[in-house]
Order: C-alpha cells, then structure tokens, then sequence
C-alpha cells in the first residue's frame, strides 16, 4: 500500500464515497432479499445473519483485516504486512490514488461485508447463531483478507504474477462466498425435510425489493471499483445494467422453456445472476461482451440451481448456483472477450489474444474455489467440534425466529416484564382476552 501526501481528487473522493454508501446498502438488501426466500419460522434469522456481518466485519476489517489485504506484500504475494494495523498511520491527510485511504478502506472493507453475509444464504434454517458469530470472523481473517490481497493487494500474486484480471470481485467476492457456502453446506447437512416438503419462499415482494436493493447497490460495487469520476466509471455502470438485464431474460427463457412459466423468483434471481458474473469482467469487456456475460449467467444459473438436488447438498438459497457458478462462468469468460480498450492491454480469445488469458483465468479460479474451500471446510468443522455448528432439531422444526430470538417476523405481543413473546406461544386464553 503506498501513502502519498498528494491532495485527493473531490471528485474521484465524492463518487467513491456514494458508491461506498451504495455498497454498504448491499448487505441490507441482501438481508431482504434472503428473507423473503426463507420460510416465515426464520425470516428474522435471516436478517439477522445479514445485519450482525456488518458489525463482525468492520470490527476485524478495521483491527488487521484492511492491513492484512491492503498492506505491503510480505513475500510471494500471499498476505499483507500489519504496518496499519488498527489504522495506524493512516490519517485524514493520507492519500491512496486519488482518494484519501480511510475512503478507499472503508469502500474495500463493504465488499468484505456482503461477501460474509453471502454465505448465510447457503446454511439458512438451520444454523446456530452463536456459532455464525463465532464464523463470520474467523473466515474474514482467514479466507476473505488473503484471497483480496492475492487478487488487489501490492504485489498480489493472482493479479500482478499471474495475471489473471478481476475487476470487482468475482474471486474475492463471488467464488469465495460459493465455495464457501458449498463447504457449509456439507458440514452441517441438509435441513429437516430437504427434498421431502416444500420450502418455497414465502414473501416474493420482499425478495423482489431486497433484489432492486442489490441492484442498485452493484453500480457502486463495480464502478466504485474504478477509483475514480471517469470514462470507465461510466462504461463499468452501463455494463453492470446491460449484464442485470440479459441475466433476468435469460432466466426468464429458460423457465418459460423448461417449465412453461416464467417466476417472479426467477426474474430476481436471474438478475442478480447476471449481475454476478459481470462483476469480475465489467472492466475488461465491452457492451457487447457484458450482454454475453450476464446471458450466458441468467441461462446457466438457472440450471445450476437444480444441480443440489441431484448431488444431495443442501445450498438453502442457491448460493452455490448463483453466486459460485456465476462467479466462474463472468472470470472465465474475461479470456474470451477481454478488449484492449477496457484491460490497457490484455485481450481475450475472441480478439486476437489466444488462449493465454483464457489459461491465467482457469487457473485463478481454481486456486481461490479450492483455497475457499477447503479453509471454510475445516473452520466449520472446528466451530461444529467446540460448540455446534447446527441448530437442535427442535428448533429447526419451530423456526429460529422464535427459539433463538424470542420473537417472530409477523406476529408479536408483549409478556410479562415487557419481553416480547409471539402471540402463538400464549396460552389459548390469554390470546381471547388479547383481543380488544
């Protein structure tokens, strides 16, 4: 990382500071956006997973995360160095690029946020909450900082030895929160009932809001990402919609095709399917390559989401299907349409540059998919060792909303010393004199 005593731009400085506000929105749209998918028992769960990343992240983020990923290089481009730790050193006055550095910190520390809170989705239902507590942390520090360092840091491996491109995320963000929710899901199992009952979402207006959300948050995750109030800002922004649309239509082809109806859940999902696979590539393709991009997510995806019930993994809401499969399918395809007007200089297949972007790509992919992989495997296991991993049985069956939180998402009353109880644990009685 390299401090400069140069002034900040005030107008890169003011388009970063509304795309971190943009980002930052993410995560509360993701929380709606899973909320409405879950069951009501766990709807508040839910949200919760979401809203207590928040607080988890900035607080590592701020202790050593942001030196650890932003940091001098310490050797062979794997980890920063700790020389800001708790922000030392770093003051109103110190300058990264253009912007000052506490921005661009707290911009990077956003990503670090949604990805964290993206996992929770694969594990719904069914996790215990002290133990997310416990996880979330842990996994920021020991999956999220270095795989960020490898693909953004100073001399990161990915990005400056092998040269693999990834423009916003989609190995830090995208392949790390799939990979991961997959390792999850293999650790604590299928929920009670998986494939037996239906388990549809019950607040598809929710999951249609939570999704606009997330929507407009992405035009500050991906053209925040260029640093700047400039030409690519605007190509990154335009990219990022072109790539939201064609995702939801081809969704929306494929269940019209496949199933003979088009879903409201498939609109969404698909949308956001595209957005994530544009995420990686909206800096190095054109308007041409983003609309293949987000296409060929929104088709894909849609059949990647089945894929759970024919391996017997238990992604609750299609974290692996989207947000893995996306991810791969928007690193992949920067081999193939990369364009010297957007990378500077590397060019995919389809424009003169062989197959050697297409191989740096492959091979970046693998290495963050496997890395998250097996590093979130074994700090499941060990949290799942200490103190449970999944919820009780008894539990899971009356909802998390009710048997962790003491509360309900649509139903509450007041008990007692003013404790909020739902109205469906009162006894018949006491629910008939309730009634005015």
């Amino acid at each position: 990382m390299f401090l400069s005593a140069a002034h900040p731009d005030t107008g890169d400085t003011a388009w970063l500071l509304a795309a971190t506000a943009l980002v930052l929105l993410m995560t509360p749209g993701l929380a709606l956006f899973y909320g409405g998918m879950v069951r009501t028992k766990s709807v508040l769960n839910m949200l919760m997973m979401s809203f207590v990343s928040i607080a988890l992240v900035t607080v590592v983020w701020l202790a050593g995360g942001y030196t650890l990923a932003f940091g001098d290089d310490l050797g062979a481009g794997l980890l920063g160095d700790l020389a800001h730790a708790g922000m030392h050193g770093i003051g109103p006055d110190s300058v990264q690029g253009t912007v000052p550095t506490l921005l661009f910190a707290t911009f990077q520390l956003t990503f670090a946020i949604v990805t964290a809170a993206l996992i929770s989705g694969a594990i719904a239902d069914r996790a215990k909450f002290g133990a997310w507590l416990v996880f979330v942390p842990v996994w920021a520090l020991l999956v999220y900082v270095p795989v960020a360092h490898w693909v953004w840091g100073p001399d990161g491996w990915i990005a400056h030895r092998l040269g693999a491109l990834d423009f916003a995320g989609g190995l830090p963000v995208e392949i790390t929160s799939g990979a991961s929710g997959l390792a999850l899901c293999l650790v604590l199992g299928p929920r009670l009932g998986f494939k037996k009952d239906a388990m549809r979402p019950h607040n598809l207006p929710m999951v249609i809001l939570g999704a606009g959300l997330l929507w407009f948050g992405w035009f500050g995750f991906n053209a925040g990402s260029a640093m700047g109030a400039n030409g690519l800002a605007a190509a990154v922004f335009l990219n990022t919609l072109a790539a939201g649309c064609t995702g939801l239509l081809g969704w929306l082809f494929v269940e019209q095709k496949r199933d003979g109806h088009p879903t409201t859940l498939g609109a969404a999902s698909g949308a956001v399917a595209g957005l994530v696979a544009v995420t990686p590539s909206c800096g190095s393709v054109s308007l041409l390559g983003a609309l293949v991009v987000g296409l060929a997510a929104g088709v894909v995806c849609s059949y990647a989401v089945s894929w759970k019930f024919k391996l017997d993994y238990d992604d609750s809401l299609d974290v692996v299907g989207v947000h893995l499969v996306g991810g791969i399918i928007g690193t992949l395809l920067i081999g193939l349409f990369a364009e010297k007007a957007m990378t500077g200089g590397a060019e995919g297949l389809f424009y003169g540059g062989g197959l050697g972007q297409l191989g740096r790509q492959a091979v970046a992919v693998v290495a963050v998919a496997a890395y998250a992989f097996a590093v979130t495997y074994g700090i499941g296991k060990l949290i799942d060792k200490a103190m449970g991993f999944r919820a009780a049985e008894d539990q899971e069956h009356t909802g998390l909303d009710l048997t962790v939180h003491a509360e309900t998402a649509y139903d509450h009353g007041v008990l007692g010393h003013g404790a909020p109880v739902a109205h469906s644990v009162l006894p018949t009685a006491q629910k008939v004199k309730s009634q005015p």
